[in-house]
């Protein structure tokens, strides 16, 4: 039966060529830093989580099996350690320079979403954690 092909070897060849765009998720990135509006944040600091979500067009790295053809995570969580090291008074700033830094230095993402999670904010209540969202689709 050398005439024989392998009808799932045929899908995933087929599947390969309609792939475009697809997601890459980093989540639950643990951070300890200085974010706030209050004096006491900017010196004791607080724990925050964020994640990362990024849509790009996935079809070279699911054929090539190559890092330089995907959106390397490695990057994205240095995106965000350094971003988050920098002191902001609200985590939207954070996010928005998260986002911006993603678009701009990895040309293959078409649309970056971020959350930045602070952990028991000072609110004056029992509340595990308060968390923005922004995304941001390339122009």
């Amino acid at each position: 039966m050398s005439g024989t092909r392998n009808p799932a070897l045929l899908f995933v060849t087929f599947a390969a060529e309609f792939i475009t765009m697809g997601t890459i998720k980093v989540e639950n990135i643990k951070v300890y830093a200085y974010h706030g509006c209050l004096e006491e944040e900017a010196k004791i600091g607080s724990d925050y989580r964020v994640d990362v979500e990024v849509k790009a067009n996935l079809k070279a790295s699911a054929k090539s099996d190559k890092l330089a053809d995907t959106v390397d995570y490695v990057h994205l969580n240095l995106i965000v350690k350094q971003e988050m090291a920098i002191r902001s008074e609200l985590l939207e700033h954070v996010a928005k320079r998260i986002i911006d830094r993603i678009l701009k230095e990895i040309v293959s993402v078409k649309k970056a979403k971020v959350a930045v999670s602070k952990i028991n904010p000072p609110i004056g209540g029992d509340v595990e954690q308060v968390t923005i969202v922004l995304s941001k689709k390339r122009s």
